[in-house]
Parts: C-alpha cells; sequence; structure tokens
C-alpha cells in the first residue's frame, strides 16, 4: 500500500500549503477522493471550503468548475441545455458545469429542492440525463458541496435522500492562532493557490481508488460495522438511523484509512475514527432529543463506547 500512502501524502502536503493547520479535514477530503464519495463542508464563510476544493483540483490535475447555488438556478443551470442552431438546424447539447471533474457547489442549500435534485443522478451514477440522452461525467469526478450553518434566512434544507448521498461531512472550524499568522504571511504577496501544481497524476489517483479495494477487513470488524448500524437504529433518541449506504461507506472509508497509513489492513481504531462524519449525517435525532440539545455526534459517541470492539485475529 505505498503507491496509495505516497499518493495521499503527496495531495495531502500539496494542499497543506493552501489550508494551512487543518491536516484532519484536508486527509477527510483526501480519504473522500480515493473512495470516489463526495463531500459535504459544513461551516461559516472564510474559513477556506473554497480553497480547499481548488487546491485538490490544481493537486490531481483535475478541471475544476465552481456552482454558485441561488434560489432563482433552474436544473438546466446544473446539467446543461439543449440550443438550437440556426446554422445546422439541429439541436445541440450545451454542457453544464456538472461536467467537471471537481465540482464545488457553494451554498448548494441555497437551491430549491428542484435544482439541488438535479445532481443527484450525477453524484450516484457519474452520469447525467438531458432530453432523455444519457451522457457519462469523467473520472475521477466529485463534488463538493458547501453548507453556512449560521444563516437559514431563504434556504431549503438538503433532503435526507440527497444528504445520504454525500460519503463524508466535515467541518474545517477556525484555525489556531500560530497557523492564522502564517496564513496572513503566506498571502502578503500572493495567494499560496496560484503558486500550487499538480504533485498527482491523474491515473496514479485511478490507480489508488482501485487499491485500496484490495485492502483486508476482517469479519470481525465487517460484524462489528453492522452492529454499530444496528444501534443507530435502535437508539431511543433516533427517528431514523443510517442506512445500508452508511455501513458501505464506513467499509470502504476504513480501507482508504488504513492504506493511507501504510497497511494492507483496517482496524476498529480506523472504523471509530471515522463514524462521526460518515454516519452524523445519516441519522434524524427524534423531536424530543433535539430539545434537549441532544445531537448525532453525541449519539454515536455513545454508540461506539457502548458497542464492544472486535478483539484482533490472525488473516491466514
Amino acid at each position: 500500500m505505498s503507491n496509495v500512502q505516497a499518493v495521499a501524502q503527496a495531495i495531502c502536503n500539496n494542499v497543506e500549503r493552501v489550508i494551512i493547520g487543518k491536516r484532519g479535514a484536508v486527509e477527510l477530503a483526501v480519504v473522500g477522493l480515493l473512495c470516489q464519495g463526495h463531500l459535504l463542508i459544513e461551516d461559516v464563510p472564510g474559513v477556506g471550503k473554497t480553497m480547499l476544493a481548488r487546491s485538490l483540483a490544481r493537486s490531481i490535475g483535475c478541471v475544476f468548475r465552481r456552482i454558485q447555488f441561488t434560489p432563482d438556478m433552474l436544473p438546466s443551470d446544473v446539467t446543461g441545455v439543449s440550443i438550437f442552431n440556426q446554422q445546422t438546424r439541429a439541436f445541440e447539447f450545451r454542457e453544464g458545469p456538472v461536467f467537471a471533474q471537481i465540482v464545488l457547489s457553494d451554498e448548494i442549500n441555497r437551491a430549491t429542492p428542484k435544482t439541488q435534485a438535479a445532481l443527484l443522478e450525477a453524484m450516484e451514477e457519474r452520469q447525467v440525463t438531458v432530453d432523455g440522452v444519457t451522457r457519462p461525467l469523467i473520472r475521477p469526478f466529485l463534488v463538493l458541496a458547501t453548507q453556512n450553518p449560521i444563516e437559514y434566512e431563504g434556504t431549503f434544507p438538503l433532503p435526507e435522500a440527497q444528504l445520504d448521498r454525500f460519503m463524508l461531512r466535515i467541518h474545517l472550524g477556525y484555525p489556531a492562532a500560530s497557523d492564522e499568522i502564517a496564513m496572513l504571511d503566506a498571502q502578503q504577496f500572493q495567494h499560496p493557490i496560484d503558486k500550487i501544481e499538480q504533485v498527482v497524476d491523474t491515473q496514479e489517483l485511478l490507480d489508488a481508488q482501485e487499491a485500496i479495494k484490495s485492502i483486508h477487513v476482517d469479519d470481525k470488524i465487517k460484524i462489528y460495522i453492522v452492529e454499530l448500524m444496528a444501534q443507530t437504529r435502535k437508539h431511543p433518541e433516533v427517528s431514523l438511523g443510517a442506512s445500508p449506504r452508511g455501513s458501505l461507506v464506513l467499509y470502504r472509508t476504513a480501507q482508504a484509512r488504513a492504506a493511507m497509513s501504510g497497511r494492507d489492513y483496517a482496524t476498529p481504531d480506523d472504523v471509530k475514527a471515522l463514524a462521526s462524519v460518515c454516519l452524523a449525517h445519516r441519522m434524524i435525532v427524534s423531536p424530543s432529543a433535539r430539545i434537549k440539545d441532544v445531537t448525532a455526534q453525541s449519539i454515536l459517541t455513545d454508540i461506539l463506547n457502548s458497542v464492544p470492539v472486535p478483539g484482533a485475529s490472525v488473516r491466514r
């Protein structure tokens, strides 16, 4: 797994030249990239959500496009539209911004549900259907969507079906004082994003995405993952637990984390480290629990503390 580790470290180190002091969040973004999953970044304005997407795209040499979602956007503004050509007397398809490899869906909750739904097929099946014609998207394909958690006026909360399409929900948070000073120094004359270059070939990334699938996951760890899912569905303070897609996501991201650590096997620690970012947005807390300020993260902490961690076994 040294090749996967080298690819991941190269991307993380390059992105950290722009996103200073947020190694954990950067590594989670790379986990999503290796797992071919989409990311929901929920944080306040100005902490680097757009820069994270742009620096990821530059690091792997992929086509980057940004969609600024607004309430008056139409689905065709995302997917594209067929326009009649007067010269050829035929309709020509004009691709929308979703036809890229790294797509930043900025403030996705500002768009209407109909426009939000335009992303569903692209996120799940890596294709777009317009006017009865299905067009595949270029690999690798990654959607990074952002939400502002402090401003709800004029927004349309993402439905559970769309939240479930996001592999991870991550937060960047404010930088430490020393990191903020380093940020000021780094941007005194020029923004670091203008200086970073591609460090990983696209084919190397695609190979790494395939390589993580061979990471060994012991049967006991699979049972552990399924038991965690079962507890999210049985918990008295949860109205709706994590779906089977949550099991698949936790399984795949544990493989990616193991490979990024240079191991060819996953451990329970990989599962526990990723449980919150993989599952919290897939759970609906009951109304009575919300009144008591109970969060999905706190419920997951209780579940992780109560479900027995499997012991190690020798692989034959």
